[in-house]
């Protein structure tokens, strides 16, 4: 079941996958956070929303990074 508490706790673990990996694709944030996909993409909404984190369409792929904390 998808709820804010997860969708919280799984944009804690993507800022923490990007804040020791640097810049990384989407995919390989899909792959590396124990997150069904759509809670991670929800997750990578909010801290996008929150200005956390940078993202931009290269390609075929989604590129992100921290804009801060890093």
């Amino acid at each position: 079941m998808v709820n804010v508490e997860k969708v919280g706790e799984t944009a804690g673990a993507v800022w923490q996958y990007l804040h020791q990996n640097g810049k990384a694709t989407l995919s390989a944030v899909e792959r590396n956070v124990k997150a069904p996909k759509p809670v991670v993409h929800m997750a990578v909404g909010w801290l996008a929303r929150e200005g956390k984190l940078a993202l931009v369409e290269e390609n075929r792929d989604v590129r992100l990074w921290l804009t801060e904390g890093q």
